[in-house]
């Protein structure tokens, strides 16, 4: 098992089923990097042990696999009551159209085929984790913290008493970061987050609203910390 970084709040648990050591090495630092806690099992009877003992949240489930399959690991763990409400995302090499309709006819929640971009499978798994309500914590709709207060329902910042004006990009990344402080964000979850139609798709746009974040906050500027080679976080 790989827990979630230091500092950082839990996120949902995801179990990794791969044969393949090299891939299941890089799914898992990819989602260690994100924050989630990730186990990991190299057979459909390991995962399906694993499933049943640890209860991960979500689960991303090669068909190919030593031993039972996909396909049955995921009927095996749908059909039994203690573990039928674990999410399912099928990752595999198999493209053709009947293969995908027997993985989701399978109770599959999603299925994505290799080779296939970090950005989105973690995308995927976060869109699955919406739709069942495990995406995220319940947000405070003011935050108050060493002098910036940050009101969600009225789009309003203060910081020392005066109000500061941000554009809505600026104002969602602040109350992103703020509302779990100390978790290190990474610029590609950021995108996910606050992504705007008209922007282009970039790390470095991430930054530019970053820099004019931190202008407009003055002091409080301190609290937004860039993790580098990673992202930023809000240290409280």
């Amino acid at each position: 098992m790989i827990s979630a970084p230091e500092g950082s709040r839990p996120k949902p648990r995801i179990l990794c089923v791969e044969d393949d050591v090299n891939l299941q090495k890089s799914l898992t630092f990819i989602l260690w990097r994100e924050g989630y806690e990730v186990f990991c099992a190299q057979t459909g009877e390991e995962a399906v042990e694993l499933a049943r003992r640890e209860k991960p949240d979500l689960i991303l489930l090669d068909l190919v696999l030593p031993g039972i399959d996909g396909h049955k690991v995921s009927g095996i763990l749908k059909k039994d009551p203690a573990t039928s409400d674990i999410l399912i995302i099928m990752v595999t090499a198999k493209k053709r159209v009947d293969d995908i309709v027997q993985g989701l006819r399978a109770a599959a929640d999603d299925y994505v085929t290799k080779p296939f971009e970090p950005q989105v499978l973690l995308a995927r798994i976060q869109a699955v984790l919406r739709r069942k309500g495990q995406g995220s914590a319940p947000q405070r709709s003011v935050l108050e913290i060493d002098g910036l207060v940050i009101n969600r329902g009225a789009y309003e910042v203060l910081a020392g008493g005066r109000k500061i004006a941000l554009t809505r990009t600026e104002f969602e990344i602040l109350a992103l970061l703020a509302g779990q402080p100390n978790q290190v964000f990474t610029r590609s979850r950021i995108l996910d987050k606050v992504r705007e139609d008209g922007y282009p798709i970039t790390d470095r746009i991430v930054d530019y609203h970053i820099t004019g974040l931190r202008k407009k906050l003055g002091g409080s500027k301190k609290h937004i910390e860039t993790v580098r080679g990673i992202g930023y976080k809000f240290s409280a």
